[in-house]
């Protein structure tokens, strides 16, 4: 595959097709196989094997279905690892492995399924790879891990907003089974990605799916029923419980992106888009109701792909998305995106009573009382009435004066000691010059001549 790229992009190129440099491109290709190659950390094997002595003592044998394990784990021998990269599914092989890459000079100990080998001692092993998966992350703390049992068609996967046809049995660790779903004459889940539709490591763990896919999928209870007791069709999940899900893509279909849409599909996108960040922010989900708001704005982003009448509707609507999206900030305490979006509008509409408003909250927030003040005046100078702005501007007196209340007893306190130490001395000179001057007056000799206090 990677050769016909790099000949499809030589003809291209040569035909002024603005394709990558060739070279360019194969470097890329190179760095991609190394991805790749480094990808095998993440992956589970079921390995069988026989672990025999020179003498053909069998010191180590697995399990009639043999032993599964994380590859970046390691197992049996640290070089393992390395044998398993080279083999394919349901390969057999013989490996000689030298006392200097087995147990060395110590030997080993029985224990862990293993009798005891002495030192340096030579190991035969009979080994064959059973099955070899990727494991996938998916949530990046291995809260919901991804086992891909059987690869799915194609390079695409399920995205947020995808409608996707799921079948899948559902358990708890101990097997129990809760859940049928395309199984023994149920019928398969549809569900859209991304809307809360089912529990949240179960969306994001087939948002990463491609059709034809069959996954285990392991599914923390923080991201799936939490600490209360679910009754299922099948079976109670009890509280706290981890899940696990035998999940098989039957299709999906991809949410469009905007460059698939023409002007007006993608007003009617961003419109729908915006609504429905508008019911989520009623319901206090602002995190998914800023996800909304952000995806409804670049459906209408400034592209040159709009006629006249269109952009200015659809300038509405990035400007709506642009606020509604600020408001949800100030709700998640996420201050500096607040003040990101606001600036956003003030750009395009720099008399924007609203921006105003919401960036000086911001602003306060972020103790920048003096940006805060600005914003305020110009929103009364917009529109000298409004009953909010004028709110926020007593709260940023009552603010502004409570902060230089702090700040004259701090520097107080930075320099009283100074004061009094100065005060203290004058008092103790002033003392000294009073004495001095008594005794200058009791002692001095009568013909005028100075007391030398030396």
């Amino acid at each position: 595959m990677f050769a016909k790229m790099v000949e499809l992009s030589r003809k291209l190129w040569r035909r002024g097709k603005g394709m990558i440099d060739p070279v360019i491109l194969m470097k890329s290709l190179v760095v991609y196989q190394l991805l790749i190659h480094n990808s095998f950390a993440s992956h589970m094997a079921t390995m069988k094997y026989q672990v025999a002595l020179e003498a053909g003592t069998v010191v180590a044998e697995t399990p009639e279905g043999g032993v599964e394990f994380y590859v970046n784990d390691g197992h049996l021998l640290p070089r393992l690892p390395k044998v398993i990269m080279t083999m394919t599914r349901g390969e057999k092989a013989e490996l000689i492995v030298q006392p200097q890459y087995a147990f060395g000079e110590k030997g080993r100990e029985a224990g862990s399924g293993f009798r005891s080998i002495p030192p340096d001692s030579m190991l035969y092993i009979n080994i064959e790879l059973v099955s070899f998966k990727p494991v996938i992350n998916v949530t990046g703390d291995f809260t919901v891990i991804k086992k891909i049992f059987k690869e799915g068609e194609g390079a695409f996967t399920a995205n947020e907003g995808a409608n996707v046809t799921v079948r899948y049995t559902a358990m708890l660790e101990d097997g129990t089974v809760f859940e049928k779903r395309g199984i023994d004459e149920t019928q398969p889940l549809k569900f859209v990605t991304d809307e809360e539709q089912v529990i949240t490591g179960l969306d994001r763990a087939v948002a990463t799916m491609k059709k034809g896919e069959r996954a285990i999928i392991s599914i923390h209870p923080d991201y799936a029923f939490g600490n209360v007791e679910v009754k299922q069709d099948l079976a109670i999940v009890p509280p706290g419980s981890k899940v696990v899900y035998d999940i098989e893509m039957v299709d999906f279909i991809k949410e469009k992106a905007p460059w698939e849409l023409n002007s007006n599909e993608k007003i009617k996108v961003a419109e729908r888009k915006k609504e429905e960040g508008n019911l989520l922010f009623k319901s206090g989900k602002y995190q998914r109701a800023a996800k909304k708001y952000d995806k409804a704005a670049d459906f209408v982003s400034r592209d040159g792909s709009l006629g006249d009448d269109e952009e200015k509707l659809a300038k509405s609507l990035r400007v709506s998305c642009w606020l509604n999206g600020a408001a949800c900030c100030l709700k998640l305490n996420d201050f500096p995106g607040a003040i990101k979006l606001c600036t956003q509008v003030l750009d395009v509409e720099f008399h924007n009573v609203k921006a105003l408003y919401r960036r000086a909250q911001a602003y306060i927030e972020t103790e920048d009382f003096l940006l805060a003040d600005v914003d305020i005046k110009k929103a009364l100078e917009v529109d000298p009435q409004n009953r909010e702005v004028k709110v926020l501007k007593m709260k940023l007196k009552q603010l502004q004066a409570d902060s230089d209340k702090k700040d004259a007893k701090l520097y107080e306190s930075m320099f009283a000691p100074k004061t009094k130490r100065l005060k203290v001395e004058k008092e103790e000179d002033e003392v000294v010059k009073m004495d001095m001057g008594n005794v200058g007056d009791s002692a001095a000799p009568s013909d005028g001549l100075i007391f030398d206090s030396r």
